[in-house]
């Protein structure tokens, strides 16, 4: 058994982070999805707290390694 870290930016902040491909939250843009990292998904949930709307939901595993077998 092996593990993939796979790295790419925030689409929101730019920052550059790793993640599950299968897992990780996401955006469209231009049409293709692009990974949202942990802060920007944490502090988007706060403010969809306060305005009344349920958080998004994110897979356990959306900022771990992918297992590869």
């Amino acid at each position: 058994m092996s593990y993939m870290f796979v790295m790419g930016n925030c689409c929101n902040c730019g920052g550059l982070f790793s993640f599950h491909p299968d897992f990780v939250p996401s955006l469209r843009v231009k049409g293709e999805k692009q990974p949202v990292c942990g802060t920007c998904i944490a502090g988007a949930n706060e403010q969809r707290v306060e305005m009344g709307m349920p958080p998004f939901e994110v897979h356990s595993e959306a900022y771990e390694p992918k297992v590869v077998e």
